[in-house]
């Protein structure tokens, strides 16, 4: 069974690549560059004159002789200042940085889903899509988004304002659904990336207005009965300090 399924997927990538570019489907082909006009090797990038005092201050935690290692912090930066999507150009101008061939660097930023390879909002959204969060109505709150926002998954709102994706596990599944927003509004100076928990399709809406007029919310639970990860309503049990083990003494440790 699973070889036939090997050989099938093997079949179907033969005759997307025996069709011509224009009428090859992203959904389906394997991720490949095609040069455009604000993504192309030639347009020249470089890190701003204060990132560049962050770049030097990044490979300060690595041996001269490992800079490679900072390829995703620098990414990251160079993500950040572009406005949270990564050119061909500024792949180029970390790999040179950090002295590697840039396919090595491409190698990076194709692999994680946290850089982004085209545009996206200023307000880049994410949906947690991980098991605890689809139970909890992260298809809801995605729905909720695209819909209040008039875009697809992965489409920039006509403004440039937003843009909506998805992410696996977020890692907070005891406050599932959430939401990450990551802030690309005033680039690397005031970027931020929260988490939103405990949302519902009726809060991202107001989430969003509220990013929309500048308005900083408090990340973390939207549930007002929570603090932070306790449950609704406050402790019914361990409402002290534990005591130690009694065949114990940690003061001794």
């Amino acid at each position: 069974m699973l070889a036939r399924l090997v050989a099938n997927r093997l079949l179907e990538i033969r005759q997307i690549f025996r069709q011509p570019l224009s009428s090859r489907s992203f959904s389906t082909a394997l991720n490949y560059h095609i040069d455009s006009p604000d993504n192309n090797p030639e347009q020249p990038w470089e890190f701003t004159d204060v990132n560049k005092e962050k770049a030097k201050e990044i490979l300060s935690h690595y041996p001269s002789n490992y800079k490679q290692s900072a390829v995703i912090p620098l990414l990251d930066l160079a993500q950040q200042q572009h406005g949270g999507w990564l050119t061909v150009s500024a792949m180029n101008a970390v790999a040179k940085i950090i002295e590697v061939a840039p396919i090595r660097v491409y190698e990076v930023a194709t692999f994680y889903s946290m850089f982004n390879r085209s545009k996206v909002g200023k307000y880049h959204l994410l949906v947690c899509g991980t098991t605890p969060c689809m139970i909890r109505g992260s298809r809801e709150i995605e729905d909720a988004l695209l819909k209040h926002l008039g875009v697809k998954r992965n489409e920039v709102t006509k403004d440039g304002l937003f843009s909506v994706g998805e992410m696996e596990c977020m890692g907070c599944c005891v406050n599932a659904p959430m939401i990450t927003v990551a802030d690309y509004s005033s680039g690397s100076k005031g970027y931020t990336y929260n988490y939103y928990e405990d949302v519902t399709p009726k809060r991202v809406v107001e989430i969003v207005e509220m990013l929309r007029k500048g308005e900083k919310l408090p990340p973390g639970t939207q549930n007002p009965l929570r603090i932070k990860s306790g449950p609704e309503g406050g402790n019914t049990t361990l409402l002290s300090e534990p005591k130690p083990p009694p065949c114990r003494d940690l003061d001794a440790c």
